[in-house]
Order: structure tokens, then sequence, then C-alpha cells
């Protein structure tokens, strides 16, 4: 028995370090948000990490994690720019895990999923040709500016996160009523100071964190590597003139087409906007190198509008409107038929000689390099 003991010992003990170690940590995560350690016991919040049946079962979480690892460094490097605790990361999980093309029925759209008008609030361009809520680097530079200001007004970073979820004023108002700004008083489920969605909200970026956290999860499924993705990928800013096309860069660069895309997301068509000089783009980092050693900008050959489908309209007047054949505009825009809808959108391949020597306007058209897929 005596020999037995002094074999368990040194597990026994490792076990004991390894538990505290990690409720330290959990600590540290719930003191980032203000909240009091005694919240780790809070029963719903640990039914939601520990159950499989919750959307953001183990499997899931992990993948999710693993196809945002290119955004992850930039986004803490972000939110700790403007002094927002890293384990906000968090937050963008809970609101669309982390799919730049997450769109709500409420109209809230991208990685943070900005309403309309909070996003052109903190200068978030959204119109035709693009919509920046679904730039990672703009997006979360805004919304860390957000969090910063419902920090700066309310004191506490818990409700920072209750107000990104229900609104300042549906906040204001329950402290208000409770009296109280404290976690558990306004998630009194009988008293329902804040909406039912904000009790879950605040509880689920506190089990995604804490999940995020957990070394000893990801080792044992065999994920440790993410452990290190932090610091191991990243995705650097490229400037490109008015028009370029992905297709072009993704051939110049060597990087497949989708992978580009999927970083380019609030690029509503596969070409920079044709408005301003030059525009913001994203490429991974590690063809950072062969960008600047083979890109280069080419002469403007075509013209290319944005032309949305009024009342009357067909394909035989729109074309005649820009002295465009309608096969080209079927063909360029893969229509099956000549039936059009109210408000579709068409892109209209204009001539660059033509353009040029008609009076079609500024409205009308703009110098594009795009490339037809």
């Amino acid at each position: 028995m005596r020999y037995i003991i002094l074999f368990l010992l040194p597990l026994l003990l490792s076990a004991n370090l390894t538990y505290l170690t990690t409720q330290n940590k959990e600590i540290t995560i719930l003191e980032s948000f203000d909240i009091d350690p005694s919240f780790l016991y809070d029963p719903i919040m640990n039914e939601m990490k520990n159950s499989k049946k919750d959307m953001y079962d183990e499997e899931n979480f992990f993948q999710i994690m693993d196809e945002a690892h290119l955004f992850i460094p930039t986004v803490k490097e972000i939110l700790a720019t403007h002094s927002v605790p890293p384990e906000f990361l968090f937050l963008a999980m809970a609101e669309s895990s982390f799919s730049t093309k997450a769109y709500s029925v409420k109209k809230a759209s991208g990685f943070w999923q900005f309403m309309p008008e909070t996003a052109k609030l903190y200068g978030l361009k959204i119109d035709q040709y693009v919509d920046e809520r679904r730039d990672v680097i703009k997006s979360t530079e805004a919304a860390a500016k957000y969090l910063s200001a419902l920090h700066d007004k309310f004191g506490k970073w818990y409700l920072a996160a209750i107000a990104y979820n229900c609104g300042e004023g549906k906040l204001a108002n329950a402290i208000s009523r409770a009296k109280s700004d404290d976690l558990l008083v306004l998630l009194n489920p009988q008293e329902k100071y804040i909406p039912k969605e904000s009790r879950i909200f605040i509880r689920k970026i506190l089990s995604l964190a804490l999940i995020g956290n957990d070394e000893q999860l990801l080792l044992n499924n065999e994920y440790e590597y993410l452990l290190n993705r932090a610091n191991a990928d990243s995705i650097s800013t490229v400037k490109v003139p008015r028009g370029e096309s992905l297709k072009r860069i993704s051939e110049l660069i060597d990087i497949p087409l989708p992978e580009l895309q999927k970083l380019n997301r609030h690029l509503k068509y596969d070409f920079s906007p044709p408005y301003i000089h030059s525009y913001d783009i994203y490429i991974p980092y590690i063809k950072l190198s062969s960008f600047k050693q083979n890109y280069f900008e080419e002469e403007i050959k075509n013209f290319y509008k944005v032309h949305i489908v009024t009342k009357g309209e067909s394909l035989y007047t729109i074309g005649k409107k820009y002295n465009v054949s309608q096969n080209a505009i079927k063909d360029f825009n893969a229509l099956k038929n000549n039936r059009l809808s109210l408000n579709q959108q068409l892109i209209i391949p204009i001539d660059n000689r033509i353009a040029s020597a008609t009076n079609i306007g500024r409205d009308f058209t703009h110098s594009v390099k795009l490339e037809k897929a």
C-alpha cells in the first residue's frame, strides 16, 4: 500500500495542479469582463459550456476556430490597440461563428453583426459595391471603438457586451429599473430586466471564452496546434487601384480565387470599388512577398457599371442605354433567359472606346479592369 501511495502521489499532485491552473485561468477570463469569480458556478453558463446538445459542441467549436485562424491574430491585435480585452474575440464568435458572410433577419451582417445604422456611424461603407461590415479589419476597428464607447458609458466590460447585444437604451432602462448594474441582478429571469436573448448572450460569450482557453481540452482533442495559431498566421493589407480584379490578383500571387474571396467578402463583386483611386484588399501574410514581386497595375481596358433594373426595363432597353448588345449583358451575367426582376443588379460591360466617345455621365460608368470569370 505504501508503494502504491508513493506511485500515485505525483499523479494526484499533478492533477490538483492542473485543476488549480485551469481554475485560475477561468477566473482571469471572468475578471477580464469585470465579473466576480463566483460566476464560475452559474448553472446555466456551465450547462451551455458542457452540453453536447449546444450548437457549439466541441467538434464544431474547434472547426470554427480552425477556419478563422487567419483572422484571429489580427482581430486580437486590433482589440488590444483599443484596450478591449482579447476575450471579446468570442463576442464575434457568439454573433457570427466568425463568418464574414453571416446575415441576420434583423439585417445585421458580418463578423461583428453590425446593423446598417451603427455600421455607418462608425465609418463602415455600405453601397452597391462594398459592405464593409464584412471587412474583418475595418469592422473589427469599428467594433473595438463601439465597445470602448460602451465601456466608457457603462463602466464595466460585461455591461458593454450586453449593450452590444440589446442596445444602449434597453440596458440603461434595465439598470434604472433594477436600481443596480450587478450582473446577477440583471440576469434575474423572473424580473426580466434585460431580454432573454441578452441573458443567454453574455453566458454564451463566457462559455466560448472558457472553452477556447482550456488548454487541457485542446490537448485532449488533438487540437493543441490551435494554442500557437495566434502567432502563426495572419493577413496583410495591400492597396490596389480602383476596379482591380480578385481573379487577376489570385493568378499573380498563386492563391486559389475562393481563398482570396473569403478574405475579401466585403467586395460585393470580384473587383475593388471603381469610385475611389485605391482600395484595401487582404491577402495571407505569407503571400505578401509574392504580391510585392509580381503585382503590377494593368492598363484599363474596359468600363463596367452596376445597373439596378427598374420597372419596364428589358435587356434590350438596358443594352441600348449603354450601347451594349443584350447578348453581351446576358452572357456576362450568366443569365439563362431574358427575364429580369425588379431591383435585379446587372454588371454592364462597356467598350472603352465607346465610353470615351459617348456622354454617358459620371454616375453611369467607372473604369474597371474586371476579368470575366
